[in-house]
């Protein structure tokens, strides 16, 4: 179960709170205290003492009975249903409707960490979505670790996460909670820069495992693309996923970030591939391949503008917009080989600079100088621009993919109560105070 809640929102179910009329206010009262319902008002939700009469008022009453309609967590139920029970009401569950998103809610571990702020600033994951926290996670460490590769300054990166998690600086508390974070760009950027061989620069202390970046710049340009399309493969196929979830495999079969998409970037790899090894079967695989997707998300761009002539320019236009921003995506990943070269030339620079300045006399002290005060400036100018371009990857090239609209966060009705029509219904406690997600967490 907890496997499954990090990849998905918690089960969100529609529910109608009914109670006899006289006793509305009671039940809301009790409702604001467990804090685990979102009701549908007519009007914003606030969070003052009047609230509660103002959602009484907004109750529909008929005869006896009045009821109010909202989303509560489905494990949450049993609880509703046992806390409401003396009062006299009752949770109906209601069927779904199909053209009503529900509230998204994360469990766990999924409402919190660095990973977490990478997806709520890019936009609240869809209630029908998967949750790419830790692939998000993981995709930017790994982005980042290419770009800042070295041995020396991953380790300094390393040592600056530990340090955050003892929680000794006061003025860096607010940070302790992304030590993990860090921790992993560190250890990502000393496995890059075991690989290229680069330890505060080409000083030989660390052998090259793989290539040195400055000496086959074309290799390593192709490195990166090939990162930067097994990412677009995991976008695709989460992309995919979520389409499945969201409108059925009709609907993913048409889209863009689906089954088409998905089928389009096959093509792409299969003619890269038959094009780079004179392989004529593969090159027409690929042309059927790319011919066949093509035509699927044209249909769906048709369908999607509305039909008629005007959607047959429309959906052409975008169509070759889908071509064009297919090959810039990918090309786009050669960024990440782009940088670490600019991260490997400043480390050359300095690392040449202390050897020309090395000497028996005051020449050493001026060499230590130089040595010390140049890796701090590409550490700080480095860490800066390649924490900023693995953001724009993230964003631009991969979740365009995952995500097709945004979700709305689920916000339990849970205004402050002054003063409340009758206290805590005899033999339930009162759920501790703090915010709607702390007492949401299981």
């Amino acid at each position: 179960m907890r496997r499954h809640e990090s990849l998905a929102p918690v089960r969100m179910e529609r529910v109608a709170l009914v109670v006899p009329e006289q006793d509305r206010q009671r039940m809301l009262a009790e409702v604001a205290r467990i804090a685990v319902v979102e009701l549908d008002l007519a009007y914003e939700p606030g969070s003052g003492a009047e609230e509660l009469d103002k959602a009484a008022a907004a109750a529909v009453v008929s005869g006896p009975a009045a009821a109010l309609v909202g989303w509560a967590p489905r494990r949450e139920l049993p609880a509703l249903t046992a806390r409401l029970a003396p009062l006299g009401a009752a949770v109906v569950q209601l069927p779904r409707p199909k053209w009503v998103q529900p509230p998204t809610l994360l469990s766990g571990r999924a409402r919190s960490g660095v990973s977490r702020t990478l997806v709520d600033t890019y936009g609240t994951v869809p209630y029908a979505d998967l949750d790419p926290t830790w692939a998000a996670g993981v995709a930017y460490v790994l982005m980042f670790g290419m770009m800042f590769g070295d041995v020396g300054h991953g380790a300094i990166l390393l040592g600056m996460g530990l340090f955050l998690r003892t929680g000794r600086s006061k003025r860096l508390a607010k940070l302790q909670k992304t030590w993990p974070f860090v921790s992993a760009a560190g250890l990502a950027a000393m496995f890059f820069g075991a690989l290229y061989g680069e330890a505060f620069g080409p000083t030989g202390l660390v052998p090259v495992l793989w290539l040195q970046p400055l000496e086959e710049p074309v290799q390593f340009l192709i490195a990166g693309l090939w990162v930067g399309a097994l990412l677009l493969a995991g976008s695709y196929a989460i992309g995919t996923i979520n389409r499945v979830r969201e409108g059925g495999w009709a609907y993913a079969l048409y889209a863009r970030s689906g089954v088409a998409g998905s089928l389009l970037f096959l093509a792409l790899g299969l003619l890269v591939w038959g094009l780079a090894t004179d392989t004529e079967p593969l090159t027409a695989a690929a042309v059927v391949l790319g011919l066949g997707a093509l035509i699927f998300i044209y249909i769906g761009l048709f369908v999607a503008a509305g039909g008629g002539p005007t959607a047959i320019f429309q959906a052409l236009v975008e169509l070759v917009d889908t071509v064009i921003r297919l090959g810039s995506n990918l090309v786009s990943f050669a960024r990440l080989a782009a940088f670490g070269l600019t991260h490997a030339a400043l480390l050359t620079v300095v690392w040449n600079g202390t050897t020309a300045l090395w000497g028996p006399d005051w020449r050493a002290a001026a060499a230590v100088l130089v040595f010390v005060v140049g890796n701090a400036v590409t550490f700080a100018l480095e860490a800066v621009v390649a924490g900023i371009q693995a953001l724009r990857l993230e964003y631009y090239e991969l979740f365009s993919r995952i995500f097709q609209a945004e979700g709305r966060p689920f916000r339990p009705w849970s205004p402050e109560l002054a003063s409340t029509p009758a206290g805590p219904v005899p033999g339930s406690s009162v759920i501790p105070s703090g915010t709607p997600a702390e007492r949401l967490s299981p």
